[in-house]
């Protein structure tokens, strides 16, 4: 999977982009793309997912980042991180490994520097994504972008690994992430979705935790453990030995998890893992799913969300979909 060097085009400020860009075309009378997550109602359920979307400005620059359901933006730490060291990127047949490390300037920058510049090319709520190393860290981070008043939701990567519980990450068990929720809870007042790890026994005693701890929605699947060896030097092809793999090869496993959960929980499910078209999107909103998470498709192609998008309506023609919520199968 290879980035498409449009990617890393420079262009126009931001906040002059929209003059730039034609509105797509409006959606047939009887089409409804509509869907209500956590309360806040989205044009549409596509979403580019935490890692693969910056903070949103950059894509400003090649189309009008309005047209999204909303994004989730870089996963957010309390402290500045430098991430993994480097080769952390391994492309594979079907998509690719990654080892990145969360690597982020810090809560403080993203609120003081990082928003206010999408805050000039984006006039929605966006979901902040937040990681952390205890529970106090992932308290004091939602705490703060919790007060801004462009974040509408705090999705909440339960995947870290606990500093002070041995190194398990968070998400492993159905206590480890009901701690966290039930203390983020405690200390903000907006949505807040629980982003749960593939790589457990039991994904769905997991989410009903997360519920039962207060969670308002759940989204899955993040990344599947994996990891290539270079044939010539007979090493891992990351620094890191292994990194989360993404991209079409997991979908099925993705549609699976999100069916399961979302036939165990009673709170709004967003599913993601390997959607590369409006075809995945429509399959993931029938296994259960209100709203869906682009990943690494943008990383392989930085117009992929705004094509989903342009091509729902003929999806929803061609099944017979007049709207786009509540499509839940049994």
């Amino acid at each position: 999977m290879r980035r498409n060097k449009e990617h890393s085009k420079q262009g126009l400020p931001c906040e002059d982009m929209r003059l730039c860009f034609k509105r797509t075309s409006p959606l047939k009378n009887d089409m409804n793309t509509k869907v209500n997550l956590c309360g806040i109602e989205l044009d549409n359920p596509i979403i580019p997912a935490s890692g693969t979307f910056g903070f949103g400005y950059e894509f400003a620059e090649l189309y009008d980042i309005n047209m999204l359901g909303t994004f989730s933006f870089k996963g957010t730490t309390k402290e500045a991180r430098f991430g993994n060291p480097t080769p952390r990127i391994a492309e594979c047949y079907a998509g690719m490994i990654n080892a990145v490390g969360l690597q982020n300037p810090g809560v403080e920058k993203v609120i003081s520097e990082e928003l206010p510049k999408l805050q000039k090319c984006f006039n929605k709520k966006v979901m902040a994504n937040v990681s952390g190393f205890s529970i106090e860290e992932y308290v004091y981070t939602c705490e703060q972008l919790d007060k801004c008043d462009i974040v509408g939701w705090l999705e909440v990567n339960v995947s870290c690994p606990n500093v002070h519980g041995g190194g398990m990450a968070f998400g492993t068990s159905p206590e480890g992430a009901a701690e966290v929720v039930r203390a983020v809870k405690a200390a903000t007042t907006k949505p807040v979705i629980v982003k749960l790890s593939p790589n457990v026994t039991d994904i769905v005693a997991i989410a009903k935790a997360c519920e039962a701890a207060g969670a308002d929605g759940i989204s899955l699947i993040n990344t599947m453990l994996g990891m290539r060896i270079d044939l010539k030097t007979r090493k891992p092809v990351i620094a890191n030995k292994m990194g989360g793999f993404s991209g079409p090869a997991i979908f099925p496993v993705a549609v699976r998890m999100v069916y399961q959960v979302s036939h165990a929980v009673n709170i709004p499910v967003i599913g993601m893992g390997g959607v590369s078209s409006a075809e995945d999107a429509v399959e993931m909103l029938l296994a259960g799913a209100t709203a869906v998470e682009v990943g690494a498709a943008n990383l392989v192609d930085p117009y992929a969300c705004k094509k989903i998008i342009e091509d729902l309506p003929r999806v929803m023609e061609k099944y017979k979909i007049e709207s786009l919520a509540g499509l839940k199968i049994d």
